[in-house]
């Protein structure tokens, strides 16, 4: 199977959606000419025109009110955020109009709309550009929320997005985006709601999001040396989230570990964590942990970054800790 970089196969999903459907239209900030912070537009002006790729002004709360009313006009936007940073400044659109528009006219009006953004860290850009802020958006009923740690997933989820009659978020890694993997030729399409096993294991379940499924993984190798067989699952989509494959996979391994790059407080972890000892309880040899960012603003130096989040050689530790 071909190789396509994690920004080729979103480049590649927008082609194809845009190409079978003229009401799907990109707006934001250097999305035209330039091509995208991170070249996911590239190409797109010339194929599409400047009707339909709209570059906009450096206003974050203008892109999501004017993505809100294309969407109720009928057309499908797709509302690039270039920073997740920056994306506090359109929380009142975000919260207060995307996430409840449906919910108080329910039945009468949709909301077919994609807010592209992306978060973590990465490049000693400093903390106002290096934060992973996708428990603030779960928290909000209305929104569904993907994160994508694969090409594969990347291409699939956002054609997926772009034709739901809802809005969606859809949270990038900025450390993903040269990412190569497998991307099939043909078309197809990854559901939201449904997690996937990256790895099977018996021993414990490591259960990563974006990022951080790459460091599991590398960790689920490493831990084999030890005689230690970890499974990882990728929820994929944070809302809705697929609480069948988690509670499945922990009936398995009766030990869970939740691995995420956001800070630890209050981050998607304690949700998870919560419905797995809800709903698994009863399976479980010991309480489900979890191994996040520290609690700090994320310092500009290169050499502090990587220590205020979790790596593979961390996350190998914190499960050799749990297993005794």
């Amino acid at each position: 199977m071909r190789q396509l970089q994690y920004n080729e196969a979103l480049n590649e999903a927008l082609i194809e959606e845009m190409t079978r459907d003229e009401k799907v239209i990109l707006i934001g900030e250097d999305v035209g000419a330039y091509g995208g912070v991170f070249k996911v537009s590239k190409g797109l002006l010339e194929r599409f025109g400047p009707e339909r790729i709209r570059d906009t002004p450096i206003c974050e709360s203008a892109i999501i009110g004017t993505a809100t009313g294309a969407a109720l006009m009928g057309m499908r936007p797709v509302a690039e955020i270039s920073f997740i940073d920056f994306i506090l400044l359109a929380m009142d659109q975000i919260g207060n109009h995307v996430a409840k528009i449906m919910q108080i006219a329910p039945g009468l009006l949709e909301l077919p709309m994609v807010i592209r953004t992306e978060g973590g860290v990465g490049g000693g850009i400093g903390c106002q550009h290096s934060q992973s802020l996708e428990a603030l958006f779960a928290h909000l009923p209305g929104l569904k929320i993907v994160m994508p740690s694969t090409p594969y997933d990347a291409k699939g989820l956002l054609k997926t997005a772009i034709r739901d009659n809802t809005p969606v978020m859809c949270i990038e890694n900025k450390k993903l985006y040269a990412l190569k993997g497998p991307v099939p030729e043909e078309e197809y399409f990854v559901p939201i709601g449904k997690a996937d096993v990256k790895r099977e294991g018996k021993d414990i379940t490591i259960i990563a999001t974006s990022f951080m499924v790459h460091e599991a993984l590398k960790a689920a190798e490493a831990l084999e040396k030890d005689g230690i067989s970890a499974e990882v699952v990728d929820p994929r989509t944070l809302v809705p989230l697929d609480v069948d494959t988690l509670v499945a996979s922990v009936k398995k391994t009766a030990r869970a570990l939740v691995v995420h790059e956001a800070v630890e407080r209050c981050g998607i972890g304690a949700e998870i964590s919560a419905v797995l000892n809800e709903k698994a309880y009863d399976y479980l040899d010991g309480p489900v942990l979890r191994h996040a960012g520290l609690n700090v603003s994320l310092p500009q130096n290169w050499h502090l970054e990587p220590v205020c989040i979790p790596s593979a050689d961390s996350i190998r530790e914190k499960v050799k800790s749990i297993l005794g």
